[in-house]
C-alpha cells in the first residue's frame, strides 16, 4: 500500500456491532456507540469478515476518539461497501483520491465535514418567513481547518501524503 492503512468503521448488521478497521486490523467494540470507552474496550474482531459493511457515517462525535481514529469522508460510491470491496478500492484508488482532495484544499477528514455541516445548519435563519437574512457562503464561513483541534490532525495528513515519494 501506498500509504498506511487507512482507518474506516464497519458495521455488522446482524450482530449490531461496530467494527473499527484500525491501520489494518479489524477491532470490535462492545457496544453500538462508538465513543472512547467502547475503544478502549474493544477486542480483535475475529469473526468472519464477509459480513461487514462500511458504514455510511464516518464522522467521530466523540472528540478525544476522532483524535486517535483518522477516519475519512469517504466518497458516497464505496459507503456500504464490504471489506475486502473497500480495501479494493483504497488499493487501487484510495491515495489519489486522498492526494485529490487535499492539492485542491478540502479537508478529506469525517469529523471536519460534520463540524462543516453542522456549522452550515447553525447558519440558517430559525425561521423562514419573508425575512431576509444575509446568506452565508462557505467564504464567508470561519475556516474550521485552521481553528478546531483537528487543525494538526489534518496537517499530519496533508505532509504524509503530499510529502510521499512513490
Amino acid at each position: 500500500m501506498p500509504l498506511r492503512p487507512i482507518d474506516a468503521v464497519f458495521v455488522h448488521p446482524k450482530q449490531r456491532l461496530y467494527v473499527v478497521y484500525y491501520r489494518g486490523e479489524l477491532w470490535q467494540l462492545p457496544r453500538m456507540k462508538i465513543d472512547d470507552k467502547s475503544w478502549q474496550n474493544r477486542r480483535p474482531y475475529t469473526d468472519d469478515s464477509s459480513s461487514l459493511y462500511l458504514s455510511i457515517h464516518q464522522a467521530i462525535s466523540d472528540p478525544v476518539l476522532a483524535q486517535k481514529l483518522r477516519t475519512l469522508d469517504l466518497p458516497v460510491a464505496v459507503r456500504g461497501s464490504t471489506l475486502s470491496r473497500f480495501e479494493a478500492w483504497w488499493e487501487a484508488h484510495g491515495f489519489k483520491w486522498l492526494k485529490d482532495k487535499l492539492m485542491i484544499g478540502q479537508s478529506p477528514l469525517a469529523a471536519h465535514q460534520a463540524i462543516a455541516y453542522t456549522k452550515a445548519i447553525d447558519s440558517q435563519p430559525a425561521s423562514p418567513g419573508n425575512n431576509r437574512t444575509e446568506n452565508k457562503t462557505p467564504a464567508s464561513m470561519p475556516s474550521f481547518v485552521n481553528t478546531d483541534v483537528f487543525a494538526e490532525m489534518l496537517t499530519e495528513l496533508t505532509n504524509e501524503v503530499l510529502d510521499q515519494k512513490l
